[in-house]
């Protein structure tokens, strides 16, 4: 796939936008451990960058799913994996299904305020017993009346110290665990609902990360998204946009860091001479930018398929994959050339380092990403006959 110059425009437009209200807070986002959602995502709402690809009768751009590669590839240039993680929950993980299938009452209750920024969202699927395991989650909504009553917990929300609402996976029924599970809109100011704590992590140190409560929480049963009982499959396909996402995002942080670390070692002296003067290094160097052009090419096409309609899930599982394996890949080899000061955290690389880890743990563990591709391949030993 080729970007077009409508492409490049609006690329162009937002990397002004993360030069001149991302990029010069970061570092004391990091420092506090949150940043202000409510306020940047406003500002974005106000630039249309929260609903490209979303209905224009509901605030978005209406614009086809190349754009939002567009968007997390050059989110990539924040200074830090924490807030375009953050806006990603927003735009590709818990709002897709709500776009798609949610009812004309709550696309324009939830999903208009999450295009314009006056909502911030978050995503809530993981919990303490169930991570990768989708299909082992025990959080419940009971009918009640008009209501749903809605009993668990929550583990590892992005957003969720500051989210309106939550696009929750809960189980609806006692039947079978793919048939028994459903989407609904939460307010998060809805009555038993309880930030436990907010999360103490190695990287993404700038989004707040929750524990969450639910006990007794009663929301209207019209906040449902689609049919009852279809929460996983809806779910598994807001899956591919997140790992989509994910690859995009992934690919200009892995080349800042490769090209940081060519800055870093040709002004650095060892032994009398740069240190990129060393065939081990930039041959590495090399090795490595390859490897994120071929992760380009893989992640450009699973999206040119998926606008063409086609089922990527195999595509963006190894997109998935590929992106966890290569950040760490990446971001290890170049503290490495920084030597000391790849260890400190005033250099970027390590915060790279840190915050890439996550790469390869959420959204799909690298080991779930393998079963799918696997399911997805005639790896079956062939039978000799007679």
């Amino acid at each position: 796939m080729i970007y077009g110059p409508e492409h490049k425009e609006f690329m162009s437009s937002l990397t002004k936008f993360i030069e001149q209200e991302i990029n010069p807070y970061v570092d004391e986002w990091e420092a506090a451990g949150i940043f202000p959602a409510h306020e940047l995502f406003k500002k974005m709402g106000n630039q249309g960058f929260l609903g490209v690809c979303k209905p224009e009768e509901y605030g978005g751009m209406g614009l086809d799913y190349s754009y939002s590669l567009a968007m997390s590839e050059t989110l990539g240039k924040i200074n830090c994996g924490g807030v375009p993680m953050a806006i990603g929950v927003q735009t590709d993980m818990a709002t897709p299904a709500l776009a798609r299938f949610g009812s004309d009452y709550i696309k324009e209750n939830f999903l208009r305020p999450a295009i314009t920024g006056d909502f911030v969202a978050c995503i809530g699927v993981s919990e303490p017993g169930a991570g990768s395991d989708v299909a082992g989650i025990k959080s419940t909504a009971r009918k009640d009346g008009n209501d749903y009553i809605i009993n668990g917990q929550k583990m590892w929300i992005t957003n969720g110290t500051q989210a309106d609402f939550m696009c929750m996976l809960v189980n609806t029924s006692d039947g079978p665990i793919h048939s028994s599970k459903s989407l609904i809109i939460v307010p998060m100011d809805t009555p038993g609902i309880t930030v436990e704590r907010k999360l103490d992590k190695l990287g993404m140190r700038s989004s707040d990360t929750a524990q969450l409560y639910f006990e007794d929480v009663r929301v209207p049963q019209i906040n449902i998204i689609g049919e009852e009982g279809m929460g996983f499959t809806y779910q598994m396909q807001q899956f591919q946009e997140e790992r989509l996402w994910a690859a995009g995002a992934a690919l200009q942080s892995l080349d800042k860091s490769i090209n940081d670390t060519i800055e870093y070692t040709r002004e650095r002296q060892a032994f009398g001479q740069p240190l990129l003067n060393n065939q081990v290094i930039h041959f590495r160097l090399a090795e490595l930018q390859t490897e994120v052009e071929s992760l380009r090419s893989l992640t450009y096409r699973a999206v040119e398929e998926y606008i063409a309609g086609e089922n990527v899930t195999k595509l963006a599982s190894m997109a998935k994959l590929k992106t966890g394996r290569l950040t760490r890949e990446v971001n290890d080899a170049c503290l490495q050339y920084y030597g000391g000061m790849g260890f400190m955290n005033e250099t970027l690389i390590s915060r790279s380092y840190r915050d890439g880890r996550l790469s390869s743990i959420g959204g799909g563990a690298d080991e779930v990403m393998l079963g799918i591709i696997c399911k997805l391949m005639d790896t079956l030993p062939s039978r000799r006959k007679g």
